[in-house]
Parts: structure tokens; sequence; C-alpha cells
């Protein structure tokens, strides 16, 4: 993974410069050499400082992964903004998160104008980022604490699903979930092993097209608690 470090006088623009480097170098793999003005407003606007421990809150603005507590992580900026331009959020959009972790990338996607409905497996995480989002105005963000392999079937179809932990293999509710013309983004893969971001994409015959993007490293999909 491309990674652009500041140390603690990282700001939202070089943030955003290192976003738009990573983007650039690794455009030949993902074909998003650069980024939508959308979404790099979304990345410039969402204060990541209001999401990680207050022990990392120094090195929030660097473009690298930081650890969050449960052995869960922050992702890396310009991960999350390569998701969400892979997925092509547009206003009013209906998205399924799986892994809301601290809720950064869930706030993103509203800061897109996206209606999110987002499933965190450890619980404490799933309450934090519940109240960290309502207290920093991003009522359109519904969070739950349960196990996210069988997606959230209540309000399906999504019009994209983003998946922010690697599992081993695709889980088919997930797809069943999508409306046709829309996308899932998922690293796939084992925590040991080489893992690769997928973009699954439905046709309107109810078929998918798969792209492998890039290799990534994500924590595992943990699945089977409720």
């Amino acid at each position: 993974m491309l990674r652009h470090l500041f140390g603690a006088s990282a700001t939202s623009e070089t943030m955003l410069g290192a976003i738009a480097r990573d983007a650039q170098e690794t455009g030949a793999l993902t074909g998003r050499p650069e980024f939508s003005d959308a979404v790099m407003d979304a990345m410039r606007t969402v204060p990541r400082e209001a999401f990680v421990p207050k022990a990392e809150a120094a090195f929030a603005w660097e473009n690298r992964p930081l650890p969050i507590g449960h052995g869960q992580t922050i992702s890396q900026p310009y991960i999350v903004a390569l998701m969400t331009e892979l997925l092509g959020v547009e206003p009013g959009a209906r998205i399924l998160e799986i892994g809301t972790g601290c809720g950064y990338q869930t706030a993103i996607l509203c800061a897109m104008g996206a209606t999110v409905y987002s499933i965190e497996v450890v619980e404490p995480l799933a309450r934090a980022a519940a109240a960290r989002l309502t207290d920093l105005g991003y009522a359109q963000a519904t969070v739950r604490a349960g196990d996210g392999g069988g997606g959230w079937p209540e309000h399906a179809p999504y019009d994209g699903i983003i998946v922010t932990a690697a599992a081993p293999s695709v889980p088919p509710a997930l797809v069943d979930q999508l409306k046709p013309g829309a996308c899932l983004l998922i690293p796939v893969g084992r925590a040991a092993m080489t893992q690769n971001l997928q973009r699954i994409c439905k046709r309107a015959d109810g078929s998918c097209e798969t792209t492998a993007v890039l290799p990534v490293a994500f924590v595992p999909l943990t699945v089977g608690r409720s």
C-alpha cells in the first residue's frame, strides 16, 4: 500500500495531496488516476480527528490507517477515497456498509449525500460510532450492532454496498441485496494472505461483472456474532 506520512503537522490539505499522488500512482490499476471533486470535498470536510482515539489525534490527517481499539483500524484515507469513488455515490443513494468501525467511511458517504445503513459486529464500536455520527450531524446514518454477512435485507435493494473488512469469499446475500446497475466494493482474501479489492457490479439481468482493483490489507471480516 502506498503511504505518505506527514507527522503531527499534517493537515487536511496535505492529506488530500497524498491521496491525489496515490491515485495518480495507482491509476493504471484502478482506472481512477484522479478522484472527483465531490469525493475530495467530502474527504476535506469530514473531520478525521473526530474519529480516532485522543492518543492518535495528532496523526489524524496522515495518509495511513490508525488503531481505533478492539483490534480494528480506521482505514487509510486514500483507500476510503478510492472505495467511495468506485462506489459511484450519488446524492440520495441508499448505501449499505458492512464494518462501521469508528464511522469515518460512514461519514464520508453521508457527506456525499447518501443515506447509509451500517452494521458493525463489535458492539462497543457500533455504539460509539452511532453516537459520534449523531453528535457530528450525520443524521442520515443508521448504525446497528450485528453480523454483516447477511446484509440488512429490510432496507434492500441498495444503490451500493461497501465492505470495510476482508472476507474469504463474497457473501451471496450482499450481491442479492444490490440493485441492478449498482456495485459492491469488498476486499477478498484472508488476513495472512494476499487480499484484493473487488468491484462487483450487477447487470440488469441479475448477472455480475467482477473486477479486481488492486491489492489491499484489511482486518478480517468477523461473522457469526449478533
